[in-house]
């Protein structure tokens, strides 16, 4: 049976190794945060961070993953980076329906990790999820909200 770490804690799951990880978190882990929306790694939904890396878990087989570290939006607070985006998303009031903003926070917590003062033109190189309510304004207000807050 594979072993995966997710949110820092190692899991046994039933699955076959070729089962797209996205699944294995909402279907086999019951980690629900992380969203299917396209299933081809277009829109984003699905990102989750893998050994720091925003990364579209829809396409990413259960057996690549191996013995990386796998952050689903449900953990986020829980990093410093993490938390500073979810609070100026809330201050910022990103979301409209919501349902693509675990994807885009967990794209915008790796943006910041990585570089913690972003230009304008590295917020919209690294935000390439979509957002159908077409929040972008709202989603780079926060991350420069963000990076000045740290």
């Amino acid at each position: 049976m594979p072993e995966l770490t997710v949110n820092g804690t190692k899991r046994q799951v039933d699955a076959e190794a070729d089962t797209p990880l996205l699944w294995v978190l909402r279907d086999h882990l019951g980690l629900t945060g992380t969203k299917y929306g396209c299933g081809i790694a277009q829109c984003g939904a699905c990102t989750v961070l893998i050994d720091g890396q925003a990364t579209r878990s829809c396409s990413v087989p259960l057996e690549a993953v191996g013995t990386a570290n796998v952050i689903t939006i449900e953990a986020i607070a829980q990093d410093p980076v993490g938390a500073r985006i979810v609070a100026a998303w809330v201050a910022q009031q990103v979301p409209q329906c919501g349902y693509c903003q675990s994807g885009q926070v967990m794209a915008a917590t790796a943006l910041l990790a990585a570089t913690p003062k972003p230009t304008e033109d590295e917020i919209q190189a690294a935000m390439t999820n979509i957002c159908r309510c077409g929040t972008y304004n709202a989603i780079a207000a926060a991350i420069r909200q963000a990076a000045e807050s740290a």
